[in-house]
């Protein structure tokens, strides 16, 4: 009795009521499969212009007839190589010569004019400034400098070309004596001449 049926609402056979109850069961869960969403989840479509990518096939397509024109212009060239044995003349006997030398040469004529007409213009151009003056200025220092002067000019000079040089004393007597004698006819001499320094000056 336990194990039997039990339905929810009081029947008189429980047999027949499982039966029906499990079909309604069964109905009710082919429907629930079967359902459709009322939501659209599914997102938005990819546009034509994205999937196929027209552009890009255009740029391969035209390459690709650029490579085939080349390849045929190249099996053409080939194939009239090989019927004709090698009777191309592939041998260039030229002169080797720059294709701007002409302008570079009118620009050299051209820098060279430019040159000399500026030297012309700097020669012929009168110098501005007084080199007459400058000399006489110039004469007129060293006329002063030779007025103030307490020693000839030219005298340190003189003495350092006629001095010689003093030998130690272990030489010979006869030349320690010859050249006292100079040393003493070199300060007479000096004597001499600063003594007609200063009678000059004086007068």
């Amino acid at each position: 009795m336990h194990r039997s049926y039990q339905p929810i609402k009081p029947v008189t056979n429980r047999y027949l009521q499982q039966r029906w109850d499990i079909t309604n069961y069964e109905n009710h869960r082919r429907k629930v499969s079967s359902a459709l969403p009322v939501v659209d989840n599914k997102g938005m479509k990819t546009p034509v212009h994205i999937q196929l990518k027209l552009k890009k096939i255009q740029l391969q397509d035209e390459r690709l007839a650029i490579i085939d024109r080349d390849n045929r212009l190249l099996a053409s060239k080939l194939a009239d190589i090989v019927c004709s044995r090698g009777w191309v003349d592939h041998h260039n006997h030229y002169e080797k010569r720059s294709l701007n030398a002409f302008k570079r040469r009118e620009e050299l004529l051209l820098i060279g004019r430019q040159n000399q007409a500026m030297h012309q213009r700097i020669m012929s151009r009168q110098s501005e400034y007084r080199r007459q003056h400058w000399v006489d200025d110039w004469e007129r220092a060293e006329q002063l400098r030779e007025n103030i002067t307490h020693y000839p000019r030219g005298l340190a000079d003189r003495q350092r070309s006629q001095r010689k040089v003093k030998f130690a004393a272990g030489m010979g007597s006869e030349r320690g004596t010859s050249c006292s004698n100079k040393d003493t006819d070199r300060t007479d001499t000096d004597r001499t001449d600063t003594d007609r320094t200063d009678t000059e000056r004086e007068t």
